[in-house]
Order: C-alpha cells, then structure tokens, then sequence
C-alpha cells in the first residue's frame, strides 16, 4: 500500500504536529548525550565566575549586539588556532546562559581576547575603531563613557545565575556587587568582560 502525502500535506494541523515531534526527537537525539559528558558539564581548572562588573560588561556587550559580528568559539583548525589561539572547549562555558559562542564572524573572534591589548586601547578601539584598526568597519561606541551604572540590578543577576544555573558565587560576592559597580561606566564594565574573556585556559 503506497502511503498518501496529499493527506498530510494538505492537513497544516496533522502536518504542524508531525513537525513539532520530529524536531523533538532530533533535538532530544543531539542534546541528551551532552548532558551526560562529564567534559561538558565540568568547568576547567581556573574558571572563575565573573566579577559583578564583569557580569554588567557583558550585559553590554550582548544589548550593543557585539555578539552579531563577533564568534567567541575557536574552532580546532590550524588557521583558527594559529591566529586566536588554542581551541575553545565546552568547560569554559559551563557557566554562560546564553551562550555567546555565535557563528558569523564580521569582526575577530573574541575568545581569547583577554589581556591581548590594554585597557586603554580597548576603550580607544570603542570610542574609534578606526583610530587603532584603520581598516576596521566597526561602530564606535563613545557614549559608553558617559553612561554611569548604579549596580541596583547587579546582586539580582548574580543570585539568579547562582542558585538557577549553579555558579559558584558566594554570598560575599552578591553583597558586594552594587558597590563594585556603582560609580563605573558601562565602558568600564565592558572593557573588564573583554578582559575576562580565554583566560581561564592557559
């Protein structure tokens, strides 16, 4: 007996379950092996939380859309590693919600980043890309040297990340959140996350 697709293919009620079950499996297929692998669930020797201005630079960094031009994955070829250095593995991420890996690569990937350049030229770069990188078709962000942070939101966040995703934040570190930020800029917080970036693996 030959089965009859017209059928289901006219049905868009039948057809859009059919969908949802097949995407189901095949998502269900690729993820549940992962959330078995120690190496991906087990953070690297020297990963550490991100400080509370740190955390806020990334909020920055996320709402600026950075993360549509820059990847922050080194993929395991020789022209990848040769230029950004070693590879990124899944345990420098265990902590990251969302992930901020991406796949288009406009700008540089920006993985191993941190402690690359100095503040100063980092905060330069943001302000005129162009004043550093003369073939750089990067926006400037200059008006993240006048917005000031408060820190009223920063404890919040980090409470969240700990008791909802697990990062090892301690009650110290929570309390002392909006002091640490209060009185910085948003360039400030941005150029102390990019600072972060790659440095837990040596």
């Amino acid at each position: 007996m030959k089965f009859n697709h017209e059928f289901l293919e006219k049905n868009i009620g039948l057809m859009a379950v059919f969908i949802v079950i097949a995407i189901s499996w095949g998502g269900l297929a690729q993820i549940t092996p992962l959330l078995f692998s120690k190496e991906v669930v087990t953070p690297v020797e020297g990963l550490k939380p991100y400080t509370a201005l740190q955390m806020e630079g990334r909020d920055v960094y996320i709402r600026e859309g950075c993360n549509s031009c820059h990847s922050q994955m080194i993929r395991p070829f020789r022209a990848e590693t040769e230029r950004y250095g070693h590879y990124s593995v899944a345990g420098e991420s265990v902590w990251e919600h969302p992930f901020l890996w991406g796949s288009k690569r406009t700008g540089p990937d920006l993985a191993r980043v941190g402690g690359r350049y100095s503040d100063e030229w980092h905060r330069i770069h943001l302000i005129d890309p162009r004043a550093v990188v003369p073939e750089s078709n990067m926006p400037g962000f200059p008006w993240l040297s006048d917005a000031e942070l408060d820190g009223k939101e920063t404890a919040k966040k980090m409470a969240v990340f700990k008791n909802m995703f697990g990062v090892p934040y301690t009650d110290e570190d929570i309390a002392n959140a909006e002091a640490e930020v209060a009185g910085k800029t948003e360039m400030d917080a941005l150029i102390a996350y990019l600072q972060s970036l790659g440095t837990a693996l040596k």
